[in-house]
């Protein structure tokens, strides 16, 4: 079993920037994948960014890249999401999710996942 809490999210402005923070524990956190996902009201959970276990290889969602940034440190068992240049359209409830197999961005592949952090962008 893994267990998997985000930390980070917050009330910000439009164009501020933002880190969240998700710590797993239980298994052997740096074989795993990790990846963030958001959700927003009445919307469907989207991918954000993924991980391999290993930190060679990283893929985003078109919305968010060159502004968010992924990124993991295994001896800290920590996935980080750097977010710059927010806008309104990031607000969301932010989603951390942990696999042993699987990199990618179905949400249904990934076995872990947090209760999510709510991030808001002010207009």
């Amino acid at each position: 079993q893994v267990h998997v809490v985000e930390s980070g999210g917050g009330l910000v402005q439009a164009g501020d920037s933002l880190r969240l923070s998700c710590v797993a524990s239980g298994r052997t956190f740096s074989s795993f994948a990790m990846a963030w996902f958001r959700q927003a009201p009445g919307k469907e959970r989207e991918f954000v960014a993924a991980i391999r276990w290993d930190g060679s290889r990283t893929y985003y969602a078109d919305s968010v890249k060159g502004r968010f940034t992924i990124s993991r440190d295994n001896a800290k068992n920590t996935v980080y999401l750097q977010m710059n240049s927010l806008k309104s359209e990031d607000t969301a409830v932010y989603y951390c999710a942990a696999d042993a197999t699987y990199y990618g961005i179905s949400p249904n592949a990934y076995d872990y996942w947090g209760q999510g952090t709510q991030v808001t962008v002010s207009s």
